[in-house]
C-alpha cells in the first residue's frame, strides 16, 4: 500500500444522487472550517470506492487529498495501515519506528496517534485536508484504532475531514456511517444501457436476466455484461447459464468469511443452503436452522444467540419473525460459492434428511442428536456411521412415501451430476397445491438433472409456464430461452444448481457420473412433460405476449400452439384457443376472434365450453336469439364452481346479455376464487372484469377501487397490457367522478401502453373517457373531434364491440357544438347502428340512451316527446348518471327555447343525480345551467371570497373560465347555450370588474 494524492476522475455514478449530496454537504462543511468524518459502509461492488473517488475529485481543487487503499494481506502486521497512509519514514520498523515510538514489536498507541495527528498537519500545510481510506476494514486493528480516534476529533474549527469505506460499520463504531443500498431498477437499467453502448441492441430477456443476477450491484452488473458477446446481448445466441463474470465479486464477499469461527461459517452455510427450497426473498426457517445446527453438532447456546438474538454472526444475518435472512443477497451466494463441495453437499443432505423427517412425522425429534459428517465440529462417529447405514438400508428395503418437494430440492442441490430418477421425482412433486413459484423452481432443478436435451427443454418450458402463473414473466422468458440446446459455452463444472444458476439461488457440486438411482424416486417415470414438448413453449410464449406484448403476435402463437398441443394435451389446447380469441378481441380483430372461436367450437370440450364459443360467435354474426340462449347457459358454469376462468367467461356472457347484475356477481366470485387459490397472474384480469362490470352498473367508486388494485397487481406481475386496460377503466371512472386531470393522466397512460401492442379496445375506451371528460367540462367541440374517428366509418374506427357505447356521447358533443347540419348523415347513421345494437344487446340502459340521441337530432316539435320517452326508459332501467345526463340535456334544450321555468325542474334533477353519483364536474355543469335558468345555487368552493372571481356573478364566472381556457365568444356561447351577443356583454362586464383590458390578462389572472 502506498499513499497517493492523485485520484482518477470518476465515471458517472448511477442511482447515487442522495449519497453524492451527503458527500457534498460534508465537503461544504469542511470548506467552512468544520471538519468531520463519515464511513461509507457497503459490501463489495456497491460503489463505495467510486463515491470516495468522486469526493476526492470534487475536493482536489480546494485542498490536498490523502488517499490510501488497504490490503487484507497486511492485516496481521501492526500499524501497516498507518505506514500505508503516512509513509514508512514516519511509522515503520527498526530504528525509524523506535524514533517514532511505534516499533512493531512493542506498539505505543498514544505515540502512534500523536504521529498520525502530526503527519496530517504536515500534509494539510494550513489547507483543507481530505483523508480517504478505501477498504479501511482491512487495516490492522492498531491502525484502525488510531484512525478512529483521530477521526472522532474533527469538528468546529477543524480543517480535516475523514472519509472511509468499509465492508460494514462495526470496525469504526462511533463514527457517522452511511450504508449503501443496491441500485434500484431504474438506476441499474440506466447503467446497463451505458455499459452496452455500442452493442447492436440489448434483448429484453437478456436485460432482465442480467439485472436480476446483478441484484443492484454495479460491479457485478459490469462484470456480467462485459463477459457476454454481442450476439448473446442481442439474444441471437443463448446465454450461458449461469452467467459468467461474477466470480471476483463473490470472492470479495467471501473474504469476510475467512476470519469467522468454524461454527459461524457452518451456520451461515446452513442458512444459505436452507434458502434453496424457499421462494426467492423468503429467507430460511429459523426453526429448521436450529434443528440443523443442533444435528450438525453446533452448541445450542450459540444457535440461540445467533438465530434469535442476532449475536455471534456480525451483521450478516437478520431475523424477521420466524425467518432468517442474509443482510445482502450476494452474501448467501458467496457462502455457497466459497464453501468446499463436500461441505455444501453435507449441508444439503442434512437439510434433506430433516425435511423428510418433518414430512413423514409432521416434525422432527432432535432429542437424539447425531453428528453429521462433512460439517465442522461434527466428527464422523461410529454411531453416526451406523445410523446412516441403517437409514440407507431401510430406504433400500422398504417403500416409503414420496419425499416432500423441499427435501427433493435439497437432494437435487447435493446431486453430483445428472440424475434421471431424482429429476423425475422433482417433476412428479411439482403439482398442486404447491405454489406456482415453487413448482417452477423444482422443474428447473429437474431440467438441470435431466440426461437428454428433449426432456430438459420440455421441463424448462414447464418451469416457464409455472413462472408465468406465479406472476414472474421475466423468469418465464429466461426459462423459455433455455428450451433450445444447452449452450456450448456453459461451464460444465457448474453443476445443476450453481450459485448464479437458473433457480436464482445457491450452489451444488461439480458434475460427475450420474449417481445411482434412489429407490424412493426410481419408481417415478418421466414422460408427462415430454409429450408436450412440441407445443408447450409456443403456448407459454403466446400467453406471455397476450399480457405483455403485441396481441397480434399472441394470437398467431397461440393458434400454432393449440395445433401442436391437440394430440397430447386437450385441455391446454383449448386454453390456447381461448387465449387466441382473447388476443383477437383485444386487438379489435372480429374475424380473428370468430376464427378462434370457430376452432374452439369444432374441438370436443366439456359442457362449460360448448356454449360459450358458439354463443359469442352467434351474437357477432347476427344470430342474436341463438347466441343469447347459449350464453344464458354459461351464467351458471358447470364443472368446478370455483374455476376463475369459467367465472370470468360467465361475466363476459352476462355483459353481452345485458345482465349487468349477473356480470358483477360473476366478477366478484372470480376475484374471490383467484384470491383463494390463484394463480397470481390472473388477478389483474379478475379485477379488470369486475371493475368494468361495475362501471356499466354505475358503481364508479367501486370500479375505481378495483381497477387501482388491479393496476398494482398488473405492475407487480409484469403485465403491461393489463395495465393499459385498467388505465382505460380508471379514465372512464374519472370521466364521471373527476377530476379532469386524473382522467387525462389515465387516458394518456392507457394510450401509451395500448398503441405499441395493438390494444384497440383499450384505445377506444380511453378515447371515449377523454371525450366524456371534455363534455363534463363544457368542451363539446373537443369531445366531438375525439369521438368522430371512433364511431364513423373509416380506417380509424374503434373497437367493434365497444365503439357503439360511445355513440351517445358523440351525438351529444356534435349537436352541442353546432355540427348537426354538417354531420347530419353521419349522425343519423351512427344512431341507426346504435339502435341495431340496442335491439340485440339487451342492455337495460340502451333504450333510454337511444331515445336521448333521437331527441338531440329531432326537430323542435318532436324533441319534447323524445326526451319524455328517454326519461321514462330511465325510470325502468335505473342508473343515476345516465339519467342525470338526460335531465341535463333536456333542461338545456328547454332553456335554449326560453322555457326557463320548465327547465329548472330537469336541471334540478340533473344536479341531484350527479351529486348522488359523485360526478363533481358534471354537477358543476348542471349547477351552472340551473343558475343561468334563474335558480340560486351555491357557488363552488373555489370561488370563495378573496379569489379573483369573487366579484363576478355565477354566469360571469363561467364565461371568464371559458375565455381563460382560450375559447372564442362563439365557442363559449355554444358551451353555455347562450348567444354570442350575450357572451360579449358579460365579458365586457368581467373586464370592468377585474380592471383588465384583454383576454390575455384574464388568462394570466386565472392561470398564474
Amino acid at each position: 500500500m502506498t499513499p497517493s494524492t492523485t485520484v482518477r476522475s470518476p465515471l458517472r455514478l448511477y442511482g447515487r444522487d442522495d449519497e453524492l449530496a451527503t458527500l457534498e454537504n460534508l465537503l461544504t462543511l469542511l470548506r467552512r472550517g468544520d471538519g468531520g468524518a463519515l464511513v461509507l459502509a457497503a459490501p463489495p461492488g456497491l460503489g463505495r470506492t467510486a463515491l470516495l473517488r468522486a469526493a476526492a475529485e470534487t475536493h482536489r481543487d480546494r485542498g490536498p487529498v490523502l488517499w490510501a487503499t488497504a490490503a487484507s494481506s497486511e492485516r496481521a502486521v501492526p500499524y501497516s495501515g498507518l505506514r500505508a497512509l503516512l509513509g514508512s519514514d514516519v511509522v515503520g520498523s527498526g530504528a525509524a519506528a523506535s524514533d517514532a515510538g511505534v516499533a512493531t514489536g512493542a506498539p505505543a498507541p498514544g505515540i502512534a496517534r500523536h504521529a498520525l495527528a502530526g503527519r496530517l498537519r504536515e500534509f494539510a500545510d494550513g489547507g483543507l485536508l481530505l483523508v480517504c481510506v478505501d477498504d479501511a476494514h482491512a487495516w490492522d486493528a492498531a491502525s484502525r484504532a488510531a484512525l478512529t480516534f483521530e477521526a472522532r476529533r474533527p469538528g468546529a474549527g477543524s480543517r480535516t475531514t475523514f472519509l472511509l469505506s468499509a465492508a460494514d460499520g462495526t470496525a469504526f463504531a462511533g463514527l457517522p456511517t452511511l450504508r449503501l443500498a443496491p441500485l434500484d431498477d431504474a438506476a441499474a437499467s440506466a447503467l446497463l444501457d451505458r455499459l452496452t453502448t455500442g452493442a447492436e441492441g440489448l434483448d429484453p430477456v437478456v436485460r432482465a436476466e442480467i439485472l436480476h443476477d446483478a441484484g443492484g450491484n454495479p460491479r457485478l452488473l459490469a462484470a456480467l455484461a462485459g463477459r457476454l458477446t454481442p450476439d448473446q446481448l442481442a439474444g441471437r445466441t443463448p446465454l450461458p447459464w449461469p452467467l459468467p463474470g461474477g466470480e471476483a465479486v463473490l470472492a470479495a464477499h467471501a473474504e469476510r468469511l475467512d476470519d469467522l469461527p468454524d461454527r459461524t461459517r457452518t451456520l451461515l452455510l446452513l442458512a444459505a443452503a436452507a434458502q434453496e427450497h424457499e421462494p426467492e426473498g423468503a429467507g430460511a426457517d429459523a426453526l429448521l436452522l436450529l434443528r440443523a445446527g443442533t444435528r450438525g453438532g453446533l452448541p445450542r447456546a450459540f444457535l440461540d444467540r445467533a438465530l434469535f438474538d442476532g449475536a455471534g454472526v456480525g451483521d450478516l444475518l437478520q431475523r424477521a419473525g420466524s425467518r432468517v435472512h442474509f443482510a445482502h443477497r450476494l452474501t448467501a451466494r458467496a457462502v455457497l460459492h466459497h464453501a468446499p463441495w463436500a461441505r455444501r453437499r453435507a449441508a444439503h443432505e442434512l437439510l434433506a434428511t430433516l425435511l423428510t423427517e418433518a414430512g413423514d412425522r409432521g416434525g422432527a425429534d432432535d432429542s437424539q442428536v447425531r453428528d453429521v459428517p462433512g460439517l465442522p465440529g461434527a466428527p464422523e462417529s461410529r454411531t453416526a456411521r451406523t445410523t446412516t447405514a441403517r437409514t440407507t438400508t431401510a430406504r433400500t428395503t422398504t417403500a416409503p412415501p414420496a419425499l416432500p418437494l423441499a427435501a427433493l430440492v435439497q437432494r437435487a442441490c447435493a446431486a453430483p451430476g445428472p440424475d434421471a430418477a431424482l429429476a423425475a421425482g422433482l417433476e412428479a412433486a411439482a403439482v398442486a397445491p404447491i405454489p406456482h413459484a415453487a413448482r417452477s423452481a423444482a422443474l428447473v432443478r429437474a431440467a438441470l438433472l435431466s440426461t437428454g436435451p428433449v426432456l430438459r427443454a420440455a421441463r424448462f418450458a414447464a418451469a416457464a409456464e409455472q413462472a408465468r402463473l406465479a406472476g414472474d414473466p421475466a423468469l418465464a422468458r429466461a426459462l423459455l430461452a433455455r428450451t433450445g440446446p444447452r449452450p456450448a459455452d456453459a461451464d460444465p463444472a457448474a453443476g445443476p444448481g450453481t450459485a448464479a444458476g437458473p433457480v436464482r439461488s445457491g450452489g451444488a457440486g461439480p458434475v460427475a457420473d450420474p449417481a445411482p438411482a434412489d429407490p424412493v424416486t426410481a419408481s417415478v417415470h418421466a414422460g408427462a412433460v415430454t409429450d408436450l414438448a412440441p407445443g408447450l413453449a409456443p403456448y407459454v410464449h403466446g400467453m406471455l405476449a397476450l399480457r405483455s406484448g403485441p396481441v397480434a403476435d399472441a394470437h398467431e402463437a397461440l393458434l400454432a400452439a393449440a395445433a401442436l398441443l391437440a394430440p397430447h394435451d386437450h385441455r391446454r389446447s383449448l386454453d390456447a384457443l381461448l387465449g387466441a380469441a382473447e388476443a383477437a378481441w383485444a386487438a379489435g380483430d372480429a374475424l380473428g376472434y370468430l376464427d378462434a372461436m370457430g376452432r374452439l367450437a369444432r374441438t370436443p370440450a366439456g359442457e362449460d365450453l360448448e356454449d360459450y364459443p358458439a354463443g359469442m360467435s352467434a351474437v357477432l354474426e347476427g344470430r342474436t336469439a341463438e347466441g343469447h340462449a347459449r350464453l344464458r347457459r354459461c351464467l351458471a358454469p358447470g364443472g368446478d364452481p370455483g374455476d376463475p376462468a369459467a367465472l370470468l367467461r360467465a361475466g363476459v356472457a352476462a355483459l353481452v346479455l345485458g345482465d349487468i347484475a349477473a356480470a358483477c356477481r360473476a366478477g366478484a366470485r372470480a376475484l374471490a376464487a383467484v384470491r383463494t387459490a390463484g394463480p397470481d397472474t390472473l388477478l389483474p384480469q379478475a379485477l379488470e372484469h369486475l371493475a368494468y362490470a361495475e362501471l356499466r352498473a354505475g358503481r364508479h367508486a367501486g370500479a375505481r377501487a378495483h381497477a387501482l388494485e388491479g393496476l398494482h397487481a398488473a405492475r407487480r406481475t409484469g403485465q403491461p397490457n393489463s395495465s393499459a386496460h385498467l388505465h382505460a377503466v380508471l379514465a372512464l371512472a374519472a370521466s364521471v367522478e373527476g377530476p379532469a386531470e386524473v382522467c387525462a393522466a389515465h387516458g394518456e397512460a392507457a394510450l401509451a401502453g395500448a398503441a405499441p401492442h395493438g390494444l384497440a379496445q383499450a384505445v377506444t375506451l380511453a378515447t371515449w373517457a377523454r371525450a366524456r371528460a371534455d363534455l363534463a367540462a363544457g368542451r363539446p367541440g373537443e369531445a366531438a373531434a375525439r369521438l368522430a374517428p371512433l364511431v364513423k366509418a373509416g380506417p380509424g374506427r374503434g373497437h367493434f364491440a365497444t365503439r357503439t357505447l360511445a355513440v351517445p356521447c358523440w351525438v351529444e358533443a356534435a349537436v352541442l357544438d353546432g355540427r348537426l347540419s354538417e354531420e347530419s348523415r353521419a349522425l343519423h347513421a351512427a344512431v341507426d347502428e346504435f339502435a341495431f345494437w340496442a335491439a340485440r344487446a339487451a342492455d337495460p340502459g340502451a333504450p333510454a340512451q337511444l331515445a336521448r340521441c333521437r331527441a338531440l337530432l329531432a326537430p323542435a316539435d318532436e324533441a319534447d316527446a323524445r326526451y319524455a320517452e328517454a326519461l321514462a326508459h330511465h325510470e325502468e332501467a335505473g342508473g343515476d348518471f345516465e339519467q342525470a345526463r338526460t335531465h341535463l340535456l333536456y333542461g338545456q334544450w328547454l332553456r335554449r327555447r326560453r322555457r326557463t321555468r320548465e327547465a329548472r325542474g330537469p336541471l334540478r334533477d340533473a344536479l341531484v343525480g350527479f351529486q348522488r353519483c359523485s360526478a363533481r364536474a358534471w354537477a358543476e355543469r348542471a349547477a351552472g345551467e340551473l343558475r343561468a335558468a334563474g335558480e340560486p345555487v351555491p357557488a363552488p368552493r373555489r370561488d370563495t371570497a378573496g379569489g379573483p372571481l369573487a366579484r363576478l356573478t355565477p354566469q360571469q364566472q363561467r364565461i371568464a373560465r371559458c375565455v381563460a381556457e382560450g375559447a372564442t365568444n362563439r365557442e363559449v356561447a355554444s358551451r353555455l347555450s347562450l348567444s354570442p351577443r350575450t357572451v360579449d356583454h358579460h365579458l365586457r362586464n368581467v373586464f370592468a370588474a377585474l380592471a383588465i383590458r384583454s383576454r390575455t390578462e384574464l388568462a394570466r389572472l386565472l392561470n398564474p
